[in-house]
């Protein structure tokens, strides 16, 4: 049994998830968490790397400083010691089509400060393989949510919302795992402009409550074409970021702020359903939310609404939602170590099954 650290930052850009989870061939083990926001400068510089705002000498020193704090965060008093760590990164270009991905943090730091090997650059291994480089929680939501005789999805809810089907109705899982679209960050972009910077995400759905929808906008929305892109497929910031915001607002000046989060919530519920009906091989016995969606009442009442299903927050389940994704690189951390495979090519696109990641030494 291994001490593995896993980190996490995600597209929404709001801050670190840490899970300091035990890891051997049979299971995972979660024993600690916590979460670190991002300062408002350093969330700032992140937007901007984001949004392509930064030149390669700002990016450098980003990826340096992005790379002290998580090791300035990486420990906790009284928290045993991790053996290993897994560093996913910041996310600020991903163009699966293109073959590129880049997550920045530089992971020396990290490993001068835990002294212990960090694992770090998963995706581009797999896209190397000819994959998508997404998604990459599967093998987590396998080992942890998969069971017999049932069909469970694990959707979560960052920036980005992705599922995994985990079909075992079968002799063994028929696992598929997407990008459906996006989830917090369009609310969250939406969010920031009808409160004008004040707010940087609904909090507990109040917003979203509050305005009304605007079926019209939805239904042009629910066009896009990501949405009948037959998996394997990833996206991220490029496509439903700033620019896809602002195409909105350009096209319907006549929303007001509250009414457009409302709409982009009830567009994230509804491009989940569209995607599970289009992609998945039956309607699943359950839906597990997780990811920082999952506390956004009015998200949640939304999807509920829209799947005909039984869903349940990971939380009921024993794992906090904002530790699945950490946890979920720990595992890919310990399985490079061990010199396993980490990605599922049925899920990503890959010709084969690859080790994932790179190992800075302490």
């Amino acid at each position: 049994m291994s001490r593995v650290l896993g980190i996490m930052s995600g597209t929404s850009i709001d801050g670190v998830d840490y899970a300091l989870c035990e890891v051997d061939a049979r299971r995972i083990t979660l024993r600690k968490h916590w979460q670190v926001p991002f300062p408002a400068s350093l969330r700032r510089r992140l937007h901007a790397a984001a949004a392509d705002r930064s030149n390669t000498y700002e990016l450098g020193q980003l990826h340096h400083d992005l790379g002290r704090f998580y090791a300035e965060h990486a420990s906790r008093r009284g928290t045993p010691k991790a053996e290993i760590a897994g560093l996913h990164g910041q996310t600020v270009f991903h163009d699966a089509a293109g073959g590129a991905t880049l997550q920045i943090g530089e992971p020396s730091w990290l490993a001068r400060k835990l002294r212990v090997p960090v694992i770090s650059n998963f995706r581009a291994a797999d896209l190397a393989a000819g994959g998508q480089g997404a998604p990459l929680a599967t093998m987590f939501h396998a080992r942890v949510f998969a069971e017999r005789g049932r069909h469970i999805c694990v959707n979560n809810l960052g920036g980005i919302s992705n599922v995994t089907s985990l079909d075992w109705r079968g002799g063994s899982p028929r696992i598929t795992a997407f990008d459906t679209g996006p989830a917090n960050m369009l609310i969250d972009l939406a969010v920031s402009r009808a409160t004008k910077g004040r707010q940087r995400f609904d909090r507990n759905g109040v917003i979203a409550r509050r305005g009304t929808l605007d079926e019209r906008l939805l239904m042009r929305l629910l066009k896009h074409r990501f949405f009948k892109e037959k998996p394997p497929k990833s996206t991220g910031r490029e496509l439903f970021g700033e620019a896809f915001l602002a195409r909105i607002t350009k096209h319907a000046p006549h929303v007001p702020g509250s009414d457009l989060v409302t709409t982009l919530t009830e567009f994230t519920a509804r491009s989940i359903a569209l995607n599970y009906l289009l992609h998945l091989p039956s309607t699943p016995d359950r839906v597990i939310l997780c990811g920082g969606g999952a506390a956004n009442s009015a998200l949640v009442a939304a999807i509920r609404v829209n799947l005909p299903t039984e869903v349940v927050a990971c939380d009921s389940l024993g794992w906090p939602a904002q530790a699945i994704e950490p946890a979920a690189f720990a595992l890919l951390a310990w399985l490079r170590v061990e010199g396993k495979p980490g990605n599922i090519p049925e899920t990503t696109g890959a010709s084969r099954a690859v080790l994932l990641g790179q190992i800075t030494s302490p």
